[in-house]
C-alpha cells in the first residue's frame, strides 16, 4: 500500500473531474481521489451552455476515457472565419480563415454542450472508483506531514494534497489568503443556443463588432451556440427585451446566410473580468481553473486553461508518488506552478490586448487590425502556427494534452 494519504479536489466541476480521473489512472487505487462539491447532488446536468474544447484536450479527453461517450454529441469546427466590421455596415469582408485540421483527422477543435460532457465525467469518475460528495469542504488544516480537510457534512479526510477547483469566487484560494491581480471589463457575454434554417457545415464565425466579439459557434444539427460581448447595461438591457425585441437585436448581428432564426434557450449575460491568482499554491493546496485564473472569453480559451492546469498537476503528483515522494510537499507544488504560471500570464495578456484592439470605434484601430489580419491569412506558416497555439500542442505540453496516459 502506498504511504500517501487522500487527495481531496473541492470542485466538481470539468477540471475537477477531470483531475480526478487523471490521478485515479495515473495513481491506481492505492491512493483515495475524493471529489467534493454539493453540485453532484443535481443530477443529469441542466446546464444550457456549450463549449469549445481544443484538440489538446480532446486528447486529454480520451486518454481518461470520457471523449467516447460524448463523440456523438460533439460538433467538430471544419472552418473559422474572422470579420472586422461597425453593426450597421452592409457587409462583413472577411479578413482571416481558419481552415483544416491539426493533424490528419483531427480538427483543431470541437463544440459541445456541457450537460454531455459532465455527465460523462461523473459517470466515468464512478467507475474508476473516484469517490464523489455531494457536500462542500468548509475549511482544512495543513501540517508539514498532511492536511485534515473539513466537509460541510462534518467529517474530516485525512489528506496529503488539496486542490481548489471551486470556481472563480473559490473558498479554499480565500481561506489561504492567496490575493489576485486583475479587473473588470464593464462588458458582459450574453449566450444563447439559436436554431437556423440552413445547416452551418462545421463552420464558425467571429464577427468583430466596436462592443466587442460576436461568435457563431456549431452545435450538433441545425444549431449553434452564441457568445455575444456588450457593454454590461447594453448586455441587461438585451436580455431583459420582449421576445420580438430581442430577435431583432439578434437578427441585426446574426444576419440571414442560415436562413431564419430562432432562440431556443432563454438569453443570459455574465459580467466578464479577468484576474490571476498571485500564487497557484499554498501549503499543500493547489488552485485549478477558475481558481487559479479567468480570462476574457475573446479566444474561446477559459476551459481550456483550466484542463491544462489539470494536466499539469495530474503528471507531476504522479510522477513524484512514483518516486516516492510526497505527493502535497512544496517542491512538488511548486513545479505544478513554474510549469502553468507563464502559460496562464502569457494567455491573459493575449486575451486583454484582443480585446482591448477588437472592442472599441477607433477608425484608426480598425485600419490596423484589418491589415494585421489580413497579413496572417496570406501567411500559411504564421497561420498554422496561431492553430496549433489554440489547439493547446504548443510548447511544453503534459503527457495527457499529447494523448499519452500517465
Amino acid at each position: 500500500m502506498s504511504a500517501q494519504a487522500s487527495i481531496v479536489i473541492g470542485g466538481g466541476a470539468f477540471a475537477g473531474l477531470a483531475l480526478a480521473l487523471g490521478l485515479r489512472q495515473g495513481l491506481g487505487a492505492d491512493i483515495p481521489v475524493i471529489v467534493a462539491d454539493p453540485a453532484l447532488a443535481s443530477r443529469p446536468s441542466r446546464d444550457p451552455r456549450a463549449t469549445a474544447i481544443v484538440a489538446a484536450c480532446r486528447r486529454l479527453f480520451a486518454t481518461i476515457g470520457v471523449w467516447e461517450d460524448v463523440a456523438a454529441e460533439a460538433q467538430p469546427i471544419l472552418d473559422m472565419v474572422i470579420t472586422d466590421s461597425k453593426l450597421h455596415d452592409a457587409t462583413r469582408p472577411v479578413f482571416l480563415t481558419f481552415a483544416g485540421h491539426v493533424e490528419p483527422g483531427e480538427p483543431f477543435a470541437h463544440m459541445i454542450e456541457n450537460r454531455y460532457l459532465i455527465d460523462a465525467l461523473v459517470k466515468r469518475a464512478e467507475e474508476n472508483g473516484v469517490e464523489l460528495r455531494a457536500t462542500a469542504v468548509t475549511d482544512y488544516d495543513a501540517r508539514s506531514d498532511g492536511i485534515d480537510v473539513q466537509l460541510a457534512d462534518g467529517s474530516t479526510v485525512a489528506a496529503s494534497l488539496l486542490v481548489g477547483a471551486d470556481g472563480a469566487r473559490s473558498k479554499l484560494r480565500e481561506r489561504a489568503g492567496i490575493p489576485t491581480h486583475g479587473w473588470d471589463y464593464d462588458q458582459s457575454g450574453i449566450v444563447v443556443t439559436v436554431g437556423h434554417e440552413r445547416d452551418h457545415g462545421g463552420r464558425a464565425e467571429e464577427h468583430f463588432l466596436p462592443a466587442g466579439p460576436f461568435a457563431i459557434l456549431p452545435l450538433k444539427g441545425k444549431r449553434s451556440s452564441l457568445v455575444w460581448t456588450e457593454k454590461r447595461t447594453e448586455a441587461a438591457r438585451i436580455v431583459a427585451l420582449d421576445d420580438a425585441a430581442f430577435m431583432q437585436e439578434l437578427e441585426r448581428r446574426f444576419g440571414l446566410h442560415l436562413g431564419e432564426i430562432k432562440p431556443l434557450d432563454k438569453p443570459r449575460a455574465f459580467p466578464l473580468s479577468y484576474f490571476v491568482a498571485r500564487s497557484f499554491i499554498a501549503e499543500r493546496l493547489a488552485l485549478i481553473g477558475d481558481a487559479a485564473h479567468v480570462i476574457h472569453p475573446i479566444a474561446g480559451q477559459g476551459l481550456n486553461m483550466g484542463l491544462k492546469d489539470v494536466a499539469a498537476l495530474a503528471e507531476v503528483v504522479v510522477d513524484a508518488a512514483r518516486l516516492g515522494i510526497d505527493i502535497g510537499q512544496a517542491d512538488v507544488l511548486e513545479r505544478y506552478q513554474r510549469w502553468r504560471r507563464f502559460d496562464t500570464m502569457a494567455m491573459g495578456v493575449a486575451t486583454n490586448s484582443l480585446n482591448f484592439l477588437f472592442s472599441n470605434k477607433s477608425t484608426l484601430l480598425r485600419t490596423v487590425r484589418d491589415i494585421g489580419l489580413g497579413f496572417v491569412d496570406r501567411a500559411p506558416p504564421l497561420k498554422n502556427l496561431f492553430i496549433r497555439q489554440a489547439a493547446g500542442l504548443t510548447g511544453e505540453v503534459p503527457r495527457l494534452l499529447r494523448g499519452e496516459a500517465l
